[in-house]
């Protein structure tokens, strides 16, 4: 069975009275990979692929979204390996599985594969927008999956969700969790971030934007590949705390920021679980915070076990401590790791505040949290999310967070800053 190396990354020392503890907990599978022999087992019966393309009548405008739609579906079935189940499905204010004919899933081979694309190139764009039935739909697919298997899909959309009520599209979203992975994209321009954003967090996938049809073909592809390399089925942290002891969260920091902390299912005595979905070979970070009652200097104790449970077994484990001091020099230590994240998820809800408010008219707010995101990227040299921040301010001085707003704003800015701001940089290692 594959392990997981658990790094716990914190400053130990609490001051007389502290009563919170927070720790890093980098996670890294070991023994993980899509080489041949892992791939034939892991991703033949035992995966499964489903991907879900927008036809609605919107995506024929202008026509190239059409055409890069269908050449990125076709591309994405061509990097399905062999032996993994498949199925196709075509989204507009229904859902349909446009292949295999009658549903279900198929298993990729040539033929499979050449059938899956000629039924992909009948397809023409028409009717609206229901994601609700179309994630429903996957769902019903997915049910004729190996038990155990890995499921994931890849979602493409380049409209808002306007042919189902709200209540719908949630309780089709929730009925989905834990059943499959989700990756959405949208095109262009006139979807809606907070919905597929919605989908992707519950599903434990990933939200970007293609702002030009063009990037299509190697997003999807990158998609399947990411897919198809992932060997490990679904997996839980699991955190045990000591009596009198509480969880006030638990949130994945790297590389993108998800809080999962209204997601912990029973795991034994004084332990729950967090879904983290599939694994590859890969290093994820997760941020801890345990309160404790308070100690006496001196005192030391075991405020959390974290352990990797893949099914019933403990594939690797780590210990968060908590010791008591009067040492100020030892208390007020920063742990480089917790600071570097709690930077990066205050960079992310600043970023999400200001958009909000600058979309409702508040300029004074937006322009004090978004000056603030700009301060935060500075600091940790994050070029990337300044890049991104630059499209709707002007910086005059990026130490000190002084900006003024932008009156002219692309929606392509706006969304691309809008979607990346969960995305995180990891820590470098200390010169």
């Amino acid at each position: 069975m594959p392990t997981f190396i658990a790094e716990i990354h914190q400053n130990e020392y609490l001051a007389e009275g502290a009563t919170e503890v927070n720790a890093i907990v980098t996670v890294t599978a070991v023994g993980s990979g899509p080489t041949p022999a892992r791939a034939s087992a892991a991703n033949g019966a035992s995966a499964a692929e489903i991907v879900i393309i927008d036809t609605s009548g919107s995506m024929s405008m202008p026509r190239v979204k059409w055409r890069s739609a269908v050449e990125a579906t076709e591309a994405a079935i061509d990097s399905i390996r062999a032996g993994v189940r498949f199925a196709v499905i075509a989204g507009t204010h229904e859902a349909k599985v446009v292949y295999p004919d009658g549903g279900g899933l198929v298993a990729a081979d040539d033929q499979t594969r050449a059938e899956a694309k000629r039924a992909v190139g009948r397809l023409a764009p028409a009717g609206g927008t229901a994601i609700g039935s179309w994630l429903t739909a996957a769902r019903e697919c997915f049910a004729a999956a190996a038990p155990g298997a890995i499921c994931h899909a890849i979602l493409l959309t380049d409209g808002q969700n306007e042919h189902e009520t709200v209540a719908t599209f949630d309780r089709a979203v929730a009925a989905c969790e834990g059943v499959f992975q989700c990756d959405c994209r949208g095109v262009g321009t006139d979807w809606e971030v907070s919905e597929l954003r919605k989908v992707a967090t519950t599903l434990l996938g990933t939200v970007d934007i293609i702002a030009e049809p063009s990037g299509l073909v190697a997003d999807f592809t990158a998609m399947i590949d990411a897919a198809m390399g992932r060997d490990i089925g679904s997996v839980a942290l699991r955190l045990w705390t000591p009596q009198g002891a509480t969880v006030a969260f638990v949130k994945q920091v790297a590389p993108t920021i998800v809080d999962l902390t209204a997601r912990a299912a029973p795991g034994g005595a004084q332990a729950v679980d967090y879904p983290t979905g599939a694994w590859g070979a890969e290093s994820r970070d997760y941020h801890v915070c345990i309160r404790v009652p308070a100690h006496a200097v001196g005192d030391e104790m075991a405020a959390g076990r974290v352990s990797l449970m893949v099914g019933d077994e403990v594939a690797g484990q780590g210990l968060i401590r908590a010791v008591w001091t009067d040492d100020r020099s030892l208390s007020t230590r920063i742990s480089r790791e917790v600071a570097h994240y709690t930077g990066e998820t205050e960079l992310m809800e600043a970023i999400q505040t200001g958009l909000l408010a600058r979309r409702d008219g508040d300029e004074a707010t937006a322009t004090l949290k978004l000056g603030r995101a700009v301060q935060l990227a500075a600091q940790s040299s994050d070029t990337t999310k300044l890049e991104l921040l630059s499209g709707l301010v002007e910086v005059e001085d990026a130490a000190t967070g002084t900006v003024r707003l932008k009156r002219a704003v692309s929606d392509e800015d706006e969304m691309t800053l809008d979607t990346r701001s969960t995305k995180t940089m990891r820590l470098k290692p200390p010169a």
